[in-house]
């Protein structure tokens, strides 16, 4: 099953089972289009090309409310996945908080840069962690 954006409700699912003020990593699995898919008239690019216009802008919304990029790289091979499953690229970003993710996310300038990451993207995947404490 191919996802792109957010269920509804996820949000506030998320904000109501991760504890208030806790770091959060967000696991990212990303598949690109092989053309990206502009529904207002952007001069066509490839998928990769799209996603590469919205990282460069969302990292500096990451810097802005205290995030990083964690780990970022190329996937080379599912070992534990169903048949066909297949990722071309693995991000992991650390967030200071859910609601620091949420404030993100909801600021109107990401979400006018975020039209390059839906063009961009076949299918994704974003996973919230928290990490275990002993």
């Amino acid at each position: 099953m191919t996802s792109i954006d957010p269920n509804p409700g996820a949000f506030s699912d998320a904000l109501n089972s991760i504890p208030a003020d806790t770091p959060v990593v967000m696991l990212n699995l990303l598949k690109f289009r092989e053309q990206a898919n502009y529904q207002d008239g952007t001069p066509a690019c490839s998928g990769k090309e799209a996603y590469n216009t919205y990282s460069k802008q969302a990292f500096q919304h990451l810097q802005n409310i205290g995030a990083e990029v964690i780990w970022w790289g190329d996937a080379q091979a599912s070992l534990i996945a169903p048949d066909g499953e297949e990722w071309d690229e693995v991000l992991m970003v650390r967030y200071p908080s859910i609601q620091k993710f949420v404030e993100m996310v909801m600021n109107p300038e990401y979400q006018k840069l975020s039209t390059h990451r839906t063009a961009a993207l076949e299918n994704a995947r974003l996973i919230a962690n928290i990490e275990r404490t002993k």
